[in-house]
């Protein structure tokens, strides 16, 4: 049975979601703080994470904003200083950010382009994001990273013709989020003796800007998964693929 967090008076967990001024990763950082949590919202424009944050503020939210651009790799090692010169401590990292390309699509007519892009955003830059606050999660008791994936990024599932998604061949997207499982499982293996848990988690068709709004359920039943693995109580799960349906 998954376990989750509750508020203690003792040692209040700061939490960093990437992409998060709209969409799941707004609604991950809505329901992190009504959890007790202090949210910082990660953004690639300034402003809207701002906005984004006050828009929590005004519900009662501990919320805060910082500048966190995946399109400039460079630039994240200067990010998590900045984070922790203003916050002091990380203990959820909440990998959201992401992107899909209109020119992505199968493997004979896929933009090469898009495939790249779509890498350096949704592999590269998540896999830098770590690496830049990994030595600040290492000082929490109760270090959680959270990688937001997609069933899409299954071999078991786009090998598999009777798939709900199968037409959904998009060689950049769908390979960039099984490469994030995979950084999932190396990293969930790499940390386990330092208590960090590290899982990935499938929101499900949400609609989202991402789609085009064409996703079926709402962005409160998207975040439901990468919540609940970002306030694990217990040990486990860790190097999932999580799926909250």
């Amino acid at each position: 049975m998954i376990m989750f967090s509750e508020p203690t008076t003792s040692h209040r967990k700061i939490a960093l979601v990437t992409g998060a001024n709209k969409g799941i990763g707004f609604e991950i950082s809505r329901q992190l703080a009504n959890a007790g949590v202090h949210v910082v919202l990660g953004a690639r424009d300034a402003q809207k994470g701002e906005d984004a944050a006050r828009t929590l503020r005004a519900e009662g939210c501990d919320a805060d904003s910082i500048h966190i651009d995946l399109g400039d790799i460079a630039s994240l090692a200067e990010a998590a200083v900045d984070f922790e010169r203003k916050f002091g401590a990380l203990d959820i990292l909440v990998n959201n950010a992401g992107i899909a390309r209109q020119d992505d699509g199968p493997p004979d007519t896929a933009s090469p382009d898009a495939v790249r892009a779509t890498f350096e955003t949704n592999f590269f830059a998540t896999l830098a994001v770590i690496q830049a606050f990994l030595p600040l999660l290492k000082t929490s008791p109760s270090g959680r990273i959270v990688n937001v994936s997609s069933e899409l990024g299954s071999l078991t599932q786009n090998a598999d013709p009777a798939w709900a998604f199968a037409e959904h061949q998009l060689i950049g997207y769908n390979a960039s989020k099984a490469a994030l499982n995979m950084l999932t499982i190396q990293l969930a293996k790499l940390l386990a003796p330092s208590g960090i848990l590290v899982n990935s988690a499938d929101p499900g068709f949400t609609a989202t800007d991402l789609n085009g709004h064409q996703g079926f359920q709402s962005t409160k039943q998207g975040a439901a998964a990468p919540v609940r693995l970002a306030l694990l109580r217990l040990l486990r799960p860790h190097g999932w693929l999580f799926q909250c349906k």
